[in-house]
Parts: C-alpha cells; structure tokens; sequence
C-alpha cells in the first residue's frame, strides 16, 4: 500500500449528494483531521445544494471532483448499483475509497474493487462505521472479558413497514441490491463477524409480501413503483466459531422490533446495533424479561462518518481501516449466499473469512486534532 502521506488533515470528496451525505456532512466537518474539499452528483443542482447549505467550497460532476489534485479519500454515497463501478474509478484515479454498503451487487465486482486498490496501493472502507460506536465497542470489550462467559447462539431481528412511507425516493431501496437483507442486514451482519468472527454457512427462506409498493411522502407520494427482491428473510446462520444464529430481515411487519442478543453460558448480553451510543444490556439471572442492566458506554458519543474518520487516521499510520474492504466482502459473500440459500432451499456454504477487527482504544476522541504537520498520527 502507499506510504503515509506528509501533511495534516486528510483532503476528502464526496460522490454523491443525496439523503445519505446529508448523514455524514455534519460529523465529517466537525472533525479537525478531516477537511472537505468538494462534492460531487450527476445531477449538479443537488451537488450544488448540499455545497451551499454545508459551506462546502466545491461542487460538480464526479468527474470534477476527481480532477481536483489534493483530494486523498474520496466517498462514494451513490445507489448500490452503482458502487462498483464509482469505486473502480475512484481508485483509478488513485484516491482511498470509503463506500456505503454494500461493497458491490455480486462477488466478482466486489473482488474486482478489491483487486484494484491492491494494484493501486490504496485502502477500501465501508459502512456500516456503527460497529466504531461506542455502545458495539463497549459490547465488543465486555465479551472479550467474559462478562457472560463462552458465546453459544445469538438472536437477531429488525421488522418494520418499509422505507417508502418516509423516504422522497425509495425505489433502489427495494431494488436489487438493497431490500431488507442489503440495505439493513449490513448492520447486523457486519457487527456479528466484529463480535463473533466469521461465518461459516447460511441457511435462508425469503418472501415478498406484494410486488408494489406506494411512495408515501415528497414531489411522488402516490406513485407506485415495482418490488425486485424478497422483502421478508429469514436465516439460520453458523459461525466458524460454532456460534448459531438466528435472524430475520423484514419490510413486511406494521410492529417494528430491533433486537440483538448474544447467549452465553452465564448471561445475555443485548447489543445496540442500530446506532452509535445506546448501551449494551446484560441480564445474568433466569426469569422474566426485566432483569436488564445497563453498561454505560466507554468513550465519546460518535455519529455516521466515524468509520471515515478512522480510515482517514489510518491512512496517515500506513495501516488498513478497521471498517475494512476485506470485512465489507465478507459480509457481503454472507448476503449473496443467504440469497442464493432463499432461491434454492438448501443451506450455502460461506468461502470468504475476515480478520478479528480490534476495539479503538477506550480514549480514542474524534473531536482530537491527532495529525501532526508531519502528517503522522499522535
């Protein structure tokens, strides 16, 4: 990989200016090692809106963007559609990649990015950065001290309406690529191997409630608009550890549940997976669901756009990011062959493996001007 560069605050650009970058802007330009140079859309209007309303210098094509000389890390906030093919030209173009998820639509895209910033001599990451947050951090260090001894199972689920009744464009969400299982299963998925290592096989069966669905909100609200993939999915999941899963991804369900709990032989350890600061659980008695304490967090509230901050101190250290590419084709090997196990009715073995990924330390601080003139980190 390329060697440390020598100056301070990490030069960023952003493909991609919808409701996602709005997510990252404001956490981004807090950050004293970070510094936004430009943003950039096909269509140049909404690059030009989110530049006005952040104070952000520069807005264009992706084209210009890349054109822009000092630009170091770039993030690419397009549709799943198109990540591949954004990212390959980002690292074309010689810059650190920071993805939203997933990393691609299929293995051999997803390899093919891979493959590039090694030839390239550049890092890839990828969101879901909620697994830096404090409350998966904390939860990460609290197993790793045996707080409810060796894991056996853990339990999963997210169930709701649906994205369409608040988001202005939700067709891609329900497009290949995205569904329950792309859109939020990286959340899961992502903080099950940080917490639990590797998968080893998925065994899966999906269902599609109707085959359109109405936009609820914004300049289309009433426009119907197709469903291209399973909007219920069900998985049964082993880890190489030995480790069984259970989870379920739904846009099917008027109730909306969230839960994560891991079981070990001397507790349950409940762990806030879908965001950054919310306390870990445990309960260590037998009996009714109210024995629950909570584990205040170790270290500062964070917030989207952490997991590129980290990559951009990583950068500076000449190492790999902890969100890494190699983590993000893991967990998405995990969801093509849970896919694969839906169409076909038989469980699918997982060939990819990722690296144990390393807690931050418990000081670690976003809001700290780390990168010296010399361009390395203190």
């Amino acid at each position: 990989m390329t060697a440390p560069a020598a100056a301070g605050p990490v030069r960023v650009g952003i493909i991609g200016a919808g409701n996602v970058s709005g997510q990252y802007l404001p956490t981004l330009l807090s950050y004293p090692d970070i510094e936004v140079r430009g943003i950039a859309d096909l269509d140049a209007g909404r690059a030009r809106a989110q530049a006005g309303a952040y104070g952000i210098g520069f807005a264009g094509s992706p084209g210009e963007l890349l054109a822009i000389g000092d630009i170091e890390l770039v993030l690419n906030l397009t549709t799943p559609a198109a990540h591949a093919a954004v990212a390959l030209e980002v690292i074309g173009s010689g810059r650190h990649l920071w993805g939203e998820k997933p990393l691609a639509l299929d293995r051999a895209s997803a390899r093919a990015v891979l493959a590039a910033a090694s030839a390239a001599g550049v890092w890839v990451g990828n969101a879901p950065d909620t697994i830096l947050g404090a409350g998966i951090q904390t939860a990460q260090r609290l197993l790793a001290d045996g707080a409810i001894g060796t894991p056996g199972t853990v339990l999963t689920l997210m169930q709701g309406p649906g994205p369409e009744s608040w988001h202005p464009r939700p067709r891609f969400l329900f497009a290949r690529g995205a569904g329950p299982l792309f859109d939020i299963g990286p959340y899961y998925l992502t903080t099950l191997v940080q917490l639990l290592g590797p998968i080893a096989s998925v065994q899966a069966a999906g269902h599609r409630a109707r085959n359109e669905r109405v936009i609820g909100t914004g300049p289309d609200a009433g426009t119907a608009f197709p469903v291209e993939v399973d909007t219920h999915v069900s998985v049964l999941t082993r880890f190489r550890s030995g480790v069984v899963g259970t989870s379920v991804y739904s846009f099917d369900s008027a109730v909306r549940r969230q839960r994560f709990e891991i079981t070990g032989e001397h507790g349950v350890l409940r762990v806030p997976v879908s965001g950054f600061n919310e306390p870990p659980r445990i309960v260590r008695a037998a009996g009714p669901d109210t024995g629950w304490t909570d584990v205040p967090p170790a270290g500062e509230p964070r917030d989207r756009g952490v997991g590129v901050l980290e990559m951009a101190r990583a950068i500076r250290a000449g190492r790999p990011p902890r969100a890494s590419g190699q983590l993000a084709y893991h967990v998405l090997d995990v969801m093509l062959a849970i896919e694969e196990s839906a169409a076909t009715g038989h469980p699918v073995d997982v060939n990819s493996t990722a690296g144990a990924v390393p807690p931050l330390d418990a000081g670690w601080s976003s809001a700290a001007a780390t990168l010296t003139p010399a361009g390395e980190a203190r």
